[in-house]
């Protein structure tokens, strides 16, 4: 007991004798502590001179008034940033892993025919200016989560359920983008938003067997549609070129028939000029043109004289063809 007292006398002597210096320490560290600052390459630093804006500071080893003279805040300019609404990320990499709080009141949103929807989404962004990120609203980043749910909610109300869960999600996720970036300008909170995508977009769970019985349904409407389709297009164009081609053959048909008959036509025509030309060669040559044709198919022939007095003047045509 009497050594602990001595040595604390002889701690309170030292300190008594040396206060000077271990004070002026004391300040070298507190202003080493409060006057160099350090920003980090995808920041920037924003100074306030006793509470006012005053620069902004690149990234590397900076100093500042000490003793809160000076006050700087890092702003991750270079950074792209996140919110996520209706999960949480705990940790992300090749098996990310998600919260299991409850966040439904902020994914729960009412579709425009009336329907509930359970909406989950990323809105990705960056700050582009930091003065306005921290002068022009009061607690940006709160804000903007306040935006973002707010220009949900409006598109997802402006479109049925079926739109928000099928074919109208890219739309949507694009709609919001587009409003919520006309906010923050409108705000003037120093934010662009790069992106928002849609996660993920289930009806409540109550009606998830009814509304995934209905989307099978329809998929399979879809698929029996599709082969009607095919079949179509299949059957369709091959009965087109049938009657094509039929109709085709009809027409050169037709025309061979009317080019023939058309030159039937002038042929008799010619026939006829040349008949009236010389009626009595004409007659000749047709009786003698007729006879032609009709004797070969006669058979045994014989020709008589009418002023024939006796059987020889008989002439046997067929005796003599057939020698």
């Amino acid at each position: 007991m009497e050594e602990l007292e001595e040595r604390i006398a002889q701690v309170v002597e030292f300190l008594r004798n040396n206060l000077r210096r271990v004070i002026l320490v004391g300040l070298v560290l507190l202003t080493l502590l409060t006057a160099v600052k350090t920003i980090g390459p995808e920041e920037e630093g924003v100074v306030l001179h006793l509470g006012r804006f005053n620069r902004t500071l690149e990234p590397g080893l900076n100093f500042i008034l000490p003793f809160g003279i000076e006050t700087m805040y890092k702003i991750p300019v270079q950074r792209q940033l996140k919110h996520e609404f209706g999960f949480r990320t705990e940790s992300a990499g090749v098996r990310t892993e998600y919260g299991e709080g409850y966040y439904g009141d902020e994914s729960s949103m009412l579709t425009g025919d009336l329907n509930l929807a359970d909406v989950e989404w990323v809105v990705q962004y960056r700050i582009v200016d930091s003065y306005q990120y921290l002068f022009r609203v009061r607690n940006a980043e709160k804000t903007l989560r306040d935006m973002s749910e707010a220009a949900m909610r409006k598109v997802v109300g402006d479109r049925t359920v079926n739109e928000v869960l099928t074919v109208g999600r890219q739309e949507a996720a694009s709609r919001v983008e587009v409003l919520l970036q006309e906010m923050c300008d409108e705000y003037q909170n120093g934010i662009r938003i790069d992106q928002v995508v849609l996660q993920d977009v289930n009806p409540p769970e109550p009606v998830k067997p009814s509304f995934n019985a209905v989307n099978q349904s329809q998929q399979e409407r879809n698929t029996l549609i599709n082969k009607a389709e095919s079949e179509y297009n299949r059957v369709i164009p091959r009965a087109r070129g049938e009657a094509a081609e039929a109709i085709q053959l009809a027409e050169a048909y037709a025309l061979t028939r009317v080019n023939g008959a058309t030159g039937e036509a002038a042929r008799f025509v010619s026939v006829y000029e040349e008949f009236i030309k010389s009626p009595e060669v004409t007659k000749k040559r047709l009786y003698l043109e007729t006879l032609e044709r009709i004797m070969p198919k006669a058979g045994t022939k014989i020709i008589v004289d009418e002023k024939g007095n006796n059987v020889l003047p008989l002439l046997n045509i067929g005796s003599l063809q057939a020698k």
